[in-house]
């Protein structure tokens, strides 16, 4: 088995499909709306949109990021499976490497405010310390990674569209000469 042939098994796997999404209950007011065939094509528009719109889910949405980025993508005109996938770049591996540099990143801009949390249990409780001290400078700084990796999944899904396209008309174009030479 080819690694391909993998990744295309599981991103198959982990994207909702038309049917589940038409079945929550949650989206069922939506439902005819992102039935829209548009919102399921894979064009060389929507799937950029739909990866930073899954970014931006991802990493922003708590919880229900799917059924949010499957929401969001109306208006956006975005492809709902490439949102929905891409909302798996936020997992238990990958989340708390993300906010200790949002945090890092934060106090960047916000400036330090306070100490860190280790003093924090001494003077007042960590709810104290990640509500009152630490919030501003994580949104700050989830704010600015989101807005960085969306707009870095953007791009890089644009140009791998490009690449993938211009692989296929080259493929085509040299097929084409070959049945003519021989």
């Amino acid at each position: 088995m080819t690694q391909p042939t993998r990744l295309r098994r599981w991103i198959d796997k982990a994207t909702p499909s038309r049917e589940s999404i038409e079945g929550n209950r949650w989206l069922k007011p939506f439902a005819r709306r992102m039935m829209h065939s548009s919102l399921w094509r894979f064009t060389r528009r929507s799937v950029p949109r739909g990866v930073a719109l899954g970014m931006v889910t991802g990493i922003l949405v708590p919880m229900g990021q799917i059924p949010a980025s499957a929401v969001l993508a109306l208006p956006f005109r975005a492809n709902i499976p490439a949102a929905a996938a891409t909302t798996f770049f936020t997992n238990p591996i990958t989340t708390p490497p993300l906010w200790i540099f949002a945090y890092w990143l934060g106090s960047q801009f916000v400036g330090e405010h306070g100490a860190g949390p280790q003093s924090a249990t001494v003077r007042q409780g960590w709810g104290e310390w990640l509500l009152n001290d630490a919030a501003p400078t994580l949104v700050t700084g989830l704010v600015t990674v989101t807005i960085i990796l969306a707009l870095i999944g953007y791009f890089a899904s644009a140009l791998a569209w490009r690449l993938w396209i211009a692989h296929k008309w080259h493929k085509r174009s040299r097929d084409r000469a070959m049945r003519a030479a021989g």
